[in-house]
Order: C-alpha cells, then structure tokens, then sequence
C-alpha cells in the first residue's frame, strides 16, 4: 500500500509550451486567485504611484513571487512531472 498521500489523481494543468494551461477546476482556482492577488495589488500600487515606473516597480516586487509560485505549483501538478512523460 502507498503511503504518499496524491493530491488529484487528474493532473491540473497540461504542459502547453512554456507554460502551462489549466486542465482542472482546481488548476482554473488557482490561476484565478493568484490574477484576482495581482489585480488587487496592481489597483492599490497604481494609487499611491506617481508614474508608470512606480507602478512597475512596485509591481514587480508582487507579481515575480506570485508567477513563480504558480509555475511551481504547475509543474508539480501537471501531467508532466520533473521535465519528463
């Protein structure tokens, strides 16, 4: 008997490129929630900032974490595992 608990016996996402594209109702949650985060912290920089760099600037401090915890997340629950089938 396998102890290691699965998170989906269906994968989430499906390898598309370079990316990778929701397959899943729970891979369409988590894309969902981490654009609804950004939408919110680009709405809220964008009031304070005084140019389009502020804004980037401090974007970017937001949205490099949240994309490379989406690819992770991704990679772990796609149907490809570790870069190969």
């Amino acid at each position: 008997m396998n102890s290691t608990p699965s998170v989906s016996a269906s994968p989430w996402f499906r390898r598309w490129g370079w990316v990778y594209r929701p397959v899943h109702p729970a891979g369409f949650a988590v894309l969902l929630v981490a654009a609804a985060f950004l939408a919110n912290v680009f709405y809220h920089i964008d009031q304070h900032a005084h140019s389009a760099s502020d804004t980037l600037y401090g974007f970017y401090v937001y949205a490099a974490p949240t994309f490379l915890g989406l690819l992770w997340i991704a990679s772990c629950t796609s149907d490809v595992r570790g870069g190969v089938q």
